[in-house]
């Protein structure tokens, strides 16, 4: 996937970034962090030679790319709700337990989960989908995703054209927070399901109980 991601750049330049950025919105698993350290680093001359592309170009197509991918997967989960996400998504490698960790995510955080997990691992490829679900509100949606976008954008891009043939330093670090941060999700998961488990009715208690039969007469005090 590494050497996909950074062929892509160096052949297609702010084209491949964009689309790989958008993909990586749209619920398809291709890692954002390599795809803007990348980015940043064949922005600097020593990496990118004469055919080496803008950081502050970099950093806007990033942004761009990340903003539209994510109105696709909101529009997918408000137009066709969780059963389109769970029929289709299984083509682009998104498997039920991601819609499930992006939707305890939201859950839990609201609204502010949008921009909050745009500055994290895992959690912000699949944001979108329970944010459409839960019908956000179109412009919220997109300013939340904008402002954590750019931040996360920024950050890697820096980073990659600070670091440049070193950008790979970055991304050994992020590692084990992707890890880290995909445990702390499935036991949030395991928990979320638990509390809401089945519950038991107390014994006697039936459906309907305490309610008059249909066609009784409620007596009227004389």
């Amino acid at each position: 996937m590494e050497h996909f991601i950074t062929h892509a750049v160096e052949q297609y330049g702010y084209l491949g970034i964009f689309l790989l950025m958008a993909l990586g919105s749209a619920c398809i698993p291709i890692p954002s962090e390599v795809v803007m350290l990348f980015g940043g680093a064949f922005a600097n001359p020593v990496v990118g030679g004469s055919g080496h592309l803008e950081l502050p170009l970099v950093i806007l197509v990033g942004t761009v790319g990340t903003l539209v991918g994510s109105w696709v997967a909101y529009w997918v989960g408000r137009v066709g709700g969780r059963p389109l996400a769970e029929r289709w998504g299984r083509y682009v490698f998104v498997r039920n337990h991601d819609i499930d960790r992006a939707e305890v995510w939201f859950a839990r955080y609201g609204e502010a989960a949008v921009f909050l997990s745009r500055l994290l691992p895992v959690v912000r490829a699949f944001i979108s989908l329970p944010a459409g679900i839960a019908e956000m509100p179109l412009g919220t949606f997109t300013l939340y995703t904008f402002l954590g976008s750019v931040i996360w954008t920024i950050g890697l891009g820096a980073a990659g054209y600070a670091l440049g043939a070193q950008w790979t330093t970055v991304r050994n670090y992020l590692l084990p927070i992707t890890i880290v941060m995909a445990v702390l999700l499935v036991v949030a998961l395991v928990w979320w399901m638990v509390a809401r488990g089945p519950r038991r009715k107390p014994e006697g208690a039936e459906e309907g109980a305490g309610e008059p039969a249909a066609g009784a007469q409620t007596p009227t005090p004389e």
